[in-house]
């Protein structure tokens, strides 16, 4: 539930980011800002300076962000894994 709130909170700031400093459409907005967030890259080219501050700061976050998701994400998982093939972690 964690991880899904953090997704929703990024692609929020993202498409209002790129709306104001980008000067794009909303729809345009979200596309940008769940692109950025999911690791696959940008769809459109910043043409203002701060609009090219924003995209860059946030692809920087957006990249620790899709880090971090997975780990939480995954720990259950892996957690388990440890278990089952009875690992001693010291």
């Amino acid at each position: 539930m964690w991880a899904l709130l953090v997704v929703a909170a990024f692609v929020a700031v993202g498409s209002v980011g790129y709306h104001v400093f980008g000067q794009l459409d909303w729809i345009d907005s979200f596309v940008n800002a769940s692109m950025i967030l999911s690791g696959m890259g940008p769809v459109d080219r910043m043409v203002t300076t701060p609009g090219k501050l924003f995209a860059a700061i946030y692809a920087l976050l957006c990249g620790l962000v899709l880090f971090a998701v997975a780990g939480v994400v995954m720990a259950p998982w892996v957690h388990r894994l440890v278990h089952r093939i009875h690992l001693d972690v010291r």
